[in-house]
């Protein structure tokens, strides 16, 4: 009887082992289909025009702990946003440039990105994808620096929209910039270190405002940023309890932000871990959290009124 159970539960283990197996795909990833990149400068990022048609590279990463897999985009030399808009009979005029997290890395780009700005786009408000230059490339080597390569690809994103509003049907006076983990990092720097533009610039774009109307920073926030003024951004923070670390950032910069006199909201739901980004299979709390930006940014009147 003994052997029989030994054996049953060697299967068994077979099993479950082939499973997990089966559960890592051994492919990279293809990207959903969504709109085609628009790629921030036309010849190439500026200092880095020789790299501008290396090719990105789209990859798996796993998180056993979470007992999932996504796919992470990495090789990024020439920045670009993805669009998603919102159909003409719900816009409402205000827009969000979405920064995904990834440590700098690799950006993770569905459910801190894509999934967010479709998200975004069905409830009336244009999104764009931001694909940024990445300090710690995953492909090794990088050139790059956050406060440097990485912000000058976000201050570039807010000219590009704004240039564009009335091509997108977006307010040029109700654009955002949201960021995820690192990229929250990088909201942070943009919402304290923006410009008014170059008026003398031979290119209009630059000579647009980079300065956010407003600021989303998810699980992240700006770790060297200590430079809050009165022209800081409205700001919405948000992350879980267990996830400790930036647990006490997002509290800490929420206490900054009201001292500075910053409009600011804060969540902290209490169970989430970090990177849960737009995710519904766990029936959790935190999962509604998308809900609760657009409620704030109606409550900043960033939404236009309903008709009627």
């Amino acid at each position: 009887m003994s052997c029989i159970k030994s054996i049953a539960f060697t299967a068994a283990l077979l099993f479950t082992a082939m499973q997990l197996h089966a559960a890592v795909p051994s492919e990279p990833p293809k990207e959903s289909p969504h709109p085609a990149s628009i790629h921030l400068w036309p010849n190439g990022a500026p200092g880095y025009e020789s790299r501008k048609d290396e090719p990105e590279k789209l990859d798996w990463r796993e998180e056993p702990e979470n007992n999932i897999t996504f796919p992470i985009l990495y090789n990024i030399h020439n920045p670009s946003i993805v669009p998603f808009l919102p159909d003409k009979s719900i816009a409402t005029g205000a827009a969000v440039i979405i920064a995904p997290g990834g440590g700098h890395m690799f950006l993770t780009i569905d459910r801190e990105g894509y999934d967010l700005a479709k998200w975004l786009a069905d409830h009336g408000v244009a999104a764009f994808v931001l694909k940024y230059r990445l300090a710690r490339d995953h492909a090794g080597n990088s050139p790059y620096k956050v406060e440097v390569e990485a912000l000058a690809d976000a201050k570039r994103s807010m000219r590009l929209v704004r240039s564009k509003a009335a091509d997108w049907g977006v307010d040029p006076k109700r654009i955002g910039f949201l960021g995820f983990s690192a990229g929250g990092e990088l909201a942070g720097l943009i919402g304290t270190r923006f410009d008014a533009g170059d008026p003398k610039s031979s290119d209009p774009i630059e000579q647009m405002s980079c300065r956010p109307d407003f600021l989303g920073l998810i699980y992240g926030g700006p770790y060297r940023v200590t430079d809050f003024s009165d022209k800081t951004p409205p700001s919405f923070l948000l992350c879980a309890y267990n996830d400790p670390g930036n647990a006490v950032n997002e509290a800490n910069l929420f206490l900054k932000l009201h001292a500075a006199n910053i409009p600011a909201e804060l969540h902290i739901y209490n169970t989430g871990g970090h990177g849960f980004g737009v995710r519904n299979d766990r029936n959790i709390a935190v999962e509604s959290w998308p809900a609760r930006f657009h409620d704030w940014l109606k409550d900043i009147g960033m939404l236009a009124p309903k008709k009627g």
